[in-house]
């Protein structure tokens, strides 16, 4: 079985951030969204995967590579632009070939991963198998209605009445028989190919498919609320890790910090779940649970919590932020209280009135 992991998307809701970086590569607990997403595929006992890219391909590309240090080999698949999830089995074709693959969306985190139900696609191999999980509004998702016994019915793409709370997750397993579904249909009124199209064309030609309920934890990260939220969930399940940084007798660490290799802490407070990450600078600054602070930044005396600060991103004299994005590079710095749900993109500099 192969994977084909979307990567392609434009992220306007995480505006700034994504004028200057892919969501996909927004990190969550100081690692990219697509990685935990590629990750969740090889633990599948899937390492040949194609990644769908568009006008972010080389950012992509620059932070995996060929995706050896992940134990995966990866082959990139350019889209110009975004024509839809089917649109981007057509284009895949020559790398699929005839076989068995997984869809995987590259901004959806699963941390829970999705090896369970790639074995029960390999055992009965229907035409397609998707993941589906419970919502409170159906009106906002693509919902899958089901017969009894769990054979897909219908699926639906935000009904306005719906028969059921079942939404799509991201996660698809397909075989070859995908393809001709693919070839059938047409654009829909927002001019995509739909891959819900595709999966129905299955459904009404009779082929077999089946949706499996995903039971654990499920976020689409295209907004700032969703990263945050994940964030605090991965930071609640990492054990402490001090040893690999420098901690200095006048901080004080509580709770499940991890300090990644060369970051300093000194004369402050740590209040866990948080990760501070490799070369970062924390100094004089209070941290509060369920933060993740990137690789190089240089906090001085700063209060920060629920927030995720991207790598080289500088923080000084602010008091009372929370529930932040912080760009890669930023400077955020000068105020006595500077509030919450700041988000600041790449390279931006952000000085408050004293």
């Amino acid at each position: 079985m192969k994977a084909l992991v979307l990567s392609g998307g434009a992220g306007t809701r995480l505006r700034p951030l994504s004028h200057s970086m892919p969501k996909q590569l927004v990190p969550v607990a100081n690692k990219p969204v697509l990685e935990h997403v590629l990750e969740n595929v090889r633990d599948a006992g899937v390492t040949e995967i194609g990644v769908i890219v568009g006008a972010w391909a080389d950012q992509i590309g620059e932070v995996l590579s060929d995706g050896s240090r992940l134990g995966v080999r990866l082959t990139y698949l350019r889209q110009d632009r975004p024509r839809g999830l089917a649109d981007c089995v057509r284009l895949a074709r020559p790398f699929l070939g005839d076989d068995d693959f997984v869809m995987y969306l590259g901004d959806v985190m699963l941390p829970d991963g999705v090896a369970r139900y790639a074995d029960q696609f390999r055992r009965h191999r229907p035409a397609a198998q998707v993941l589906v999980h419970k919502v409170d509004d159906p009106r906002a998702f693509g919902i899958v209605e089901l017969d009894p016994d769990g054979t897909v019915r219908r699926l639906v793409e935000k009904p306005r009445q719906p028969r059921g709370d079942l939404a799509l997750v991201g996660v698809y397993f397909f075989t070859p028989a995908i393809h001709a579904g693919v070839d059938a249909i047409t654009p829909s009124a927002r001019g995509e190919l739909e891959i819900t199209d595709a999966v129905q064309w299955l459904v009404t030609s009779g082929a077999e498919v089946r949706a499996s309920e995903y039971d654990g934890y499920w976020r689409d990260t295209g907004q700032v609320a969703d990263l945050l939220a994940c964030n605090r969930h991965l930071l609640d399940s990492q054990p402490r890790a001090v040893a690999a940084g420098s901690v200095d007798g006048a901080s004080e660490l509580t709770g499940a910090v991890v300090v990644e290799p060369g970051a300093r802490i000194v004369a402050s407070r740590v209040e866990g779940p948080v990760v501070i990450g490799a070369g970062a600078v924390v100094e004089g600054c209070r941290i509060g649970p369920h933060t993740a602070i990137g690789p190089g930044c240089r906090l001085v005396d700063a209060e920060v919590a629920d927030s995720i600060v991207l790598a080289d991103a500088s923080i000084t004299a602010v008091r009372g932020l929370r529930g932040c994005l912080i760009g890669r590079s930023a400077t955020v710095s000068l105020s006595p209280a500077a509030g919450s749900r700041l988000v600041v993109g790449d390279h931006s500099r952000i000085e408050f009135a004293a």
